[in-house]
């Protein structure tokens, strides 16, 4: 078929992710060019209320430096958390910012299974002849942090949930939240906790941002392992907790920062609902096809009382141009037994009824939904799509006449099943920090969501364009050459970091009255190029 066979290169981005960038050479560089520097102290920058004195950091991946789906040493050198820190430096902060480091320039992939070869993959880099993203050849493996954990500042731990931080169970190999970027600088693995070791290493100021992955998970499942969404009643009970023992340590004052909306990332926008591309030879050929199926729809609706509105939504008619995906919903009645009455009733025959078994729940993907917008693809999706299902049948490219896998895909319900987890766990670190600020205010609550805020700026939330412009520059919420995205499509990359970093800053400048210098987000790399050291320039995948 007329350009389906693009489909099915690896983790495939729309064009729209290059558009406009200008100037990519100058933001490709490959190292910071110098760490921000000090700014001049006649600028009257004060801690205000705030004891800078020992900073620390716990989190997940946005904390520790993840990006480009690994921990690597550029990652973890501008992390969240040691930009901050260099902010603070200037009124009182802690001048030796210690972080585990993982002493690996490429990392070690945790988005891709390594090949049986024995090579390692590391980072992935943007490969613009793809387009898209490709891991490095040359990563290494998650060693043990050789430093001493009471002297570290930075707990950001990748991958984890607000539960991981109360539990020994975080550093205990074989258990299911066992976490090997924990255990690796865990005080005791084992028997320590996160949360116990943050503590012990005597803070005067901390930064919390946790909660993500409790609905990312489930988010990047396409919503099929519910056992992955925390319930609301445990997301309270945990991040209670959380708050509760942090002010048990006396005078201790930090900033927690919410849920982004996470819906929002390149990760789930990049492949749109409408990517099937059809000629008007193709497109008639495959309504064809499918005449059978949606004449199957009609007789259940007249003869078995069938939901006709339901009927419709499942129909498949293309189109010359952009078509929407064909996918499986589980949330649709499963139709099976009813095309079992049609061939009882002789209606349709044996041969019929099974050539219908893969469309029992499949529709197209749907657009434009009041409230919702479009429904999601994952950028996973970029690897089977137009792909063949069957390698002896040229007619079963997937997304097309054989629908896509369930968890490939954020239907209508889906989204709003996530959003409204990730909007009742922001209520409740809300209000968790207000009723610990009763006596006195120790804790600035970030709102990612905020109206002004940079999440809101860069997705164009308020109805705005895409993107944010900076010193002139714009950045756009992609991970192309000018994106603020990490190219595993989640993360920020290093300039994403300082974005959010001098928005949690403004935060904290309002709480505690204090007056603090921004990061130079120019100042710092966006996305790193393929230069043949990447699987998909070497044969692999």
């Amino acid at each position: 078929m007329k350009r389906l066979k693009q489909l099915s290169k690896l983790l495939l981005i729309t064009a729209v992710v290059f558009a406009g960038c200008e100037g990519q050479e100058e933001s490709l560089i490959n190292d910071r060019l110098e760490n921000n520097p000090i700014e001049n102290p006649s600028n009257n920058y004060t801690a205000g209320d705030a004891d800078f004195s020992n900073y620390i950091a716990i989190g997940n991946s946005l904390t520790a430096g993840y990006m480009d789906a690994a921990l690597y040493n550029a990652g973890q050198q501008n992390s969240l958390a040691a930009l901050m820190n260099l902010q603070f430096e200037l009124v009182g902060g802690t001048e030796n910012f210690d972080q585990p480091d993982i002493n690996s320039v490429h990392g070690f992939n945790t988005a891709v299974p390594n090949p049986n070869n024995g090579v390692i993959l590391g980072r992935f880099k943007l490969d613009t002849s793809i387009p898209g993203p490709s891991p490095v050849v040359g990563g290494d493996q998650i060693t043990s942090y050789n430093g001493t954990t009471s002297e570290l500042n930075n707990f950001g731990v990748p991958g984890i949930t607000v539960g991981q931080l109360l539990t020994p169970a975080t550093g205990t190999p074989g258990n299911p939240a066992f976490s090997p970027f924990y255990a690796r600088f865990a005080s005791s693995p084992g028997s320590s906790t996160i949360l116990e070791d943050a503590i012990s290493a005597g803070p005067t100021f901390f930064s919390l941002w946790i909660g993500n992955n409790d609905v990312l998970g489930y988010t990047l499942s396409g919503a099929t392992n519910s056992a992955i969404l925390t319930s609301q009643g445990d997301f309270q009970t945990r991040f209670s907790g959380v708050i509760s023992t942090l002010m048990q340590v006396p005078d201790l004052q930090g900033v927690v920062v919410d849920i982004p909306p996470i819906l929002a990332v390149p990760y789930l926008r990049a492949i749109s609902y409408d990517r099937i591309e059809l000629d008007e030879q193709t497109a008639g050929a495959l309504n064809q096809a499918f005449a059978g199926f949606n004449a199957a729809l009609d007789a259940i609706v007249a003869n078995l009382g069938h939901d006709p509105e339901d009927a419709e939504l499942r129909k498949v008619e293309y189109s010359v141009g952009n078509n929407p995906i064909l996918i499986i919903d589980d949330n649709l009645e499963d139709l099976g037994p009813k095309f079992d009455q049609l061939e009882q009733a002789s209606a349709i025959t044996a041969q019929q009824r099974a050539a219908l078994a893969p469309y029992e729940q499949a529709r197209p993907m749907q657009g434009s939904i009041p409230q919702i917008g479009d429904e999601l693809v994952l950028l996973s999706a970029g690897s089977v799509l137009g792909t063949l299902a069957d390698p002896n049948n040229p007619q079963s490219q997937i997304g097309v006449v054989v629908p896509l896998g369930d968890q490939y895909t954020l239907t209508r319900d889906e989204i709003i099943e996530i959003e409204t987890a990730r909007q009742t766990f922001n209520g409740i670190m809300q209000q968790v920090v207000q009723g610990a600020n009763a006596n006195g205010t120790r804790i600035a609550f970030h709102s990612t969501n905020s109206a002004s805020g940079t999440f809101s700026d860069l997705f164009g939330l308020d109805g705005s364009n895409l993107g944010v412009s900076v010193s002139g520059v714009n950045l756009a919420p992609d991970f192309s050459p000018n994106g603020v995205f990490s190219t595993d499509g989640i993360h920020p990359n290093q300039r994403g970091n300082a974005l959010l970093v001098n928005d949690i800053l403004k935060t904290i400048e309002s709480t505690f009255g204090a007056t603090l210098p921004e990061v130079d987000v120019l100042n710092l790399p966006s996305v790193q190029i393929c230069a043949g050291d990447c699987a998909s320039q070497q044969g692999g995948s």
